[in-house]
């Protein structure tokens, strides 16, 4: 599983011209799931996003986590996060089909859900139209 997190000030979601989602200061989170991925490693996953030590503290160190930095989530899957562009036109054997990734993708909205936060989502399969504004910028890939 791999994630793409960037800190925002504010990042939404369009489905069709309407807003899907908004958060204020928070964590813009790009999650694509691997052929190979389970149960334990979405588990896993949320909970280094929900861990992740990257909002700065009194001495402007970045030493603070999301939860007590008051930060909202906003989790959109992203299949293409498993391209592979040994050539110019991206395949995506590694990618998860819908049916193994749609799962593990709401498991992980519902963990970081579990632990306190405020997830907004987009909707799975849709074309999105993303925006952000990034903090920093400060954008931390993980992958378990």
């Amino acid at each position: 599983m791999r994630a793409v997190v960037t800190r925002v000030n504010s990042a939404s979601v369009t489905i069709d011209g309407e807003l899907k989602a908004k958060i204020d200061k928070g964590f813009l989170v790009l999650l694509g799931v691997h052929v190979s991925d389970t149960e334990e490693k979405a588990k896993k996953i949320a909970d280094k996003i929900c861990g992740l030590r990257v909002f700065e503290d009194e001495n402007g160190k970045m030493n603070i986590n999301p939860k007590d930095a008051g930060a909202e989530l906003l989790i959109v899957s992203q299949f293409t996060l498993y391209a592979d562009c040994s050539s110019r036109r991206p395949g995506f054997t590694e990618a998860a089909r819908p049916e193994l990734s749609k799962p593990l993708y709401e498991l992980v909205v519902k963990e970081c859900r579990d632990r306190g936060f405020n997830v907004g989502t987009g909707e799975f399969g849709a074309d999105m139209k993303v925006e952000s504004v990034n903090d920093g910028p400060v954008t931390i890939i993980l992958e378990v």
